[in-house]
């Protein structure tokens, strides 16, 4: 798919060309990330069928679950009001979308007075990445 479809002209990307997006669980409805995404990384999201984003830390394309193999297949794409954030619809392969190991990355809930973890760690994300893999 060409990264100039005109699908890709109606988004309205940010002054660095970039898109947050959230990935929700599709059967359960949990939103189980957040990230970004250039017009390559959408293309290819498209294309693919699965998530690809754009590591900011990293300035490359990250094929979700290269690494762990905890790849997202999306289901549905969808764009905001607004036409600034997209929402993928994914079904998450090994229930683990964080690279802590943990189902969600929103983990961590507010008890009032401080952040506490609300959800344990499913796999050691020292058996998912090797040391030299591990996103940020």
């Amino acid at each position: 798919m060409a990264t100039n479809a005109k699908w890709l002209n109606k988004v309205r990307w940010d002054e660095h060309g970039l898109v947050p997006v959230i990935a929700q669980e599709a059967a359960t409805g949990d939103i189980l990330m957040f990230a970004w995404m250039n017009r390559e990384a959408l293309a290819r999201t498209a294309e693919l069928g699965e998530a690809v984003y754009w590591s900011r830390s990293r300035k490359k394309l990250w094929h979700k679950g290269e690494e762990s193999g905890h790849v997202q297949k999306v289901l549905e794409m969808r764009l905001d009001c607004d036409e600034d954030v997209v929402l993928l619809k994914i079904e998450q392969a090994g229930g683990i979308a964080c690279h802590t190991g943990r189902h969600s990355c929103f983990f961590q809930k507010f008890d009032g007075a401080d952040w506490q973890t609300a959800e344990p760690v499913l796999k050691d994300p020292d058996t998912i990445y090797s040391a030299d893999k591990k996103p940020s």
